[in-house]
């Protein structure tokens, strides 16, 4: 009886040759989940997998994780369907078609039907064909915004026009709100007296993040746009940058425009350190927030 007992009980060992907690390597980025999890939908490549018997077969890296090739951010999402096959994702999500691809390739059917565009009046298809950028996905929207942001203007500078210090009502009326945000990397030099060199501040770039049309407004010729040269007026980049090398000179330029600051911040790393001398050259970055209203 004992005999038969232990063979019973051994059973479920070797039909189940996976542990309960398993850890996954998703082109690089690692995943703890419980057994049931990764098999919950039959016929899914994760259920083929992880139902096997012979887990040699499966890939595993240098530590013993098995190993998938696949997007290891949007495996996330893979993962979280996996769990209660419910779909949630961010607002304003950019990457759904990717999200669309690796669930056909982990043969998930019901999630592909859930990413799939949706139809819509305008178009056949509800989605911009290109899903990389997010501001894309409702081009018409900002340009109506536009409009009517333009022809609420007008009436107020005609008006402002026909009376004494008009103009500059209708000017300062015609600015849009927005963001800028300044960002430049630097290095210093501490010693071991902790005392800094005197050009801790080196600044080869001031690097401009915000709407193209507002950095146009406020740099004007003086911002370098030879790395995104043909960003629409009402578009995001962060590829802008000054041709000048002073904040100071940045800064008046946003005060001119009617922008101020609103938040700031800055990281630190020691990038080289003398053995000798006790010498540390660190490296900075840091970006300033400014805000129009």
């Amino acid at each position: 009886m004992a005999l038969a007992d232990s063979a019973g009980c051994a059973n479920p060992v070797e039909d189940n040759p996976f542990p309960d907690i398993i850890e996954l390597n998703v082109g690089g980025q690692v995943y703890i989940t419980r057994h049931p999890t990764l098999v919950s939908v039959p016929g899914s490549l994760l259920w083929e997998m992880f139902t096997q018997k012979n887990v040699r077969s499966l890939a595993r890296d240098s530590k013993g994780r098995f190993f998938v090739d696949r997007d290891g951010f949007l495996f996330r999402y893979i993962l979280d369907y996996m769990r209660d096959q419910q779909l949630v994702l961010p607002e304003h999500f950019p990457e759904r078609s990717r999200l669309q691809r690796e669930a056909e390739y982990f043969m998930l059917p019901e999630l592909v039907k859930m990413l799939a565009p949706k139809l819509s009046k305008q178009n056949s298809l509800g989605e911009d064909p290109c899903q990389s950028d997010p501001e894309e996905l409702s081009p018409s929207a900002d340009t109506a915004r536009t409009l009517s942001s333009a022809s609420a203007t007008l009436p107020s500078a005609a008006a402002g026009a026909a009376g004494a210090g008009g103009a500059g009502t209708a000017s300062t009326e015609g600015r849009r709100a927005g963001f800028i945000t300044i960002g430049y990397r630097g290095s210093y030099t501490l010693g071991r007296d902790s005392q800094t060199d005197a050009k801790f501040r080196r600044v080869a770039r001031i690097m401009v993040c915000g709407k193209t049309s507002l950095a146009k407004e406020v740099f004007g010729d003086t911002l370098n746009e030879s790395r995104d040269p043909d960003r629409p007026p009402e578009r995001y980049t962060s590829r802008y940058y000054l041709k000048f090398t002073f904040l100071e000179q940045a800064f008046d330029k946003l005060a001119d425009a009617g922008f101020h600051m609103v938040a700031c911040n800055s990281t630190g790393t020691c990038a080289f350190a003398h053995d000798q001398t006790d010498d540390r050259i660190w490296t900075s970055y840091t970006e300033y927030v400014f805000y129009r209203e």
